[in-house]
């Protein structure tokens, strides 16, 4: 029996989240469903946290312990023979017998994406987030820049549970063009429920003319901001670090 370390990519649109919630098609319910198939035989999986429904990923992370007698690239070719099109494992590793995929991590990276067309782009639309009229670069650059650090983000989101600090470390907040539009890269030691698209959304407010000192005022006093999240599609998590491992990262989120 060992520990194996599970990289999951999957395409959100057509899942209700990542955690199993009974019967309904969640990606961990899909995957461990196919595991059942290779002898598996925990309760469940652990897992680096939960995306939302429509939220995509490349660089979840999960772990499983099982006994299989072959090789990891064995593991990860028998699991994807079995998943569906939506879901993939890109590896598969054996970890040390006390990793934990979530309580182990130090950071987690997720891109956001915005596509500015004057008009729908069905191609697009599943990936990314439409807006126009344009955005103003300089005032979504100030915006970015103003959630780096260490803040309390309760106005941003909410702690998984009752009670929880809703004190977050941003180590990366930027926006990067791209052909379509810009890609938003955001790092933290850990994320509050919805906060991503929340900060996304109101960053999009500040670059569309709004009051951009609304967001300082909100980190340092978490006074209410105008109700808003971007859209789940858009979000894809990226990369789950270790401190004492190696980095990986995702180049092309889309593939």
């Amino acid at each position: 029996m060992a520990l194996y370390k599970l990289i999951l990519a999957y395409d959100g649109t057509d899942f209700s989240g990542f955690q199993r919630q009974g019967k309904t098609r969640t990606v961990q319910l899909v995957v461990e469903t196919v595991l059942r198939e290779l002898g598996w035989q925990q309760p469940a999986m652990l897992f680096a946290g939960r995306t939302d429904a429509g939220v995509h990923a490349c660089g979840q992370v999960a772990t499983i312990s099982l006994d299989w007698q072959h090789s990891s690239a064995d593991l990860v070719n028998a699991l994807n023979a079995r998943l569906p099109d939506d879901v993939s494992v890109i590896e598969a590793n054996v970890a040390q017998a006390e990793f934990h995929p979530r309580y182990d991590a130090s950071s987690r990276t997720y891109h956001y994406h915005l596509y500015q067309l004057p008009v729908r782009q069905p191609l697009l639309e599943r990936y990314a987030w439409r807006i126009w009229p344009e955005l103003d670069p300089e005032r979504l650059d100030r915006a970015a820049s103003r959630f780096i650090g260490r803040h309390d983000f309760c106005a941003f989101g909410r702690a998984m549970k009752k009670g929880g600090s809703t004190t977050r470390e941003v180590y990366t907040s930027r926006w990067m063009k791209t052909p379509e539009g810009w890609r938003y890269e955001v790092e933290a030691n850990a994320f509050l429920y919805h906060m991503v698209r929340r900060m996304v959304f109101i960053q999009v407010q500040a670059a569309s003319g709004a009051d951009e000192s609304e967001i300082e005022t909100a980190l340092r006093e978490g006074r209410p901001l105008k109700p808003g999240l971007a859209p789940a599609q858009g979000l894809f998590l990226v990369n789950v670090s270790y401190a004492s491992l190696t980095r990986e990262r995702c180049e092309d989120e889309k593939n």
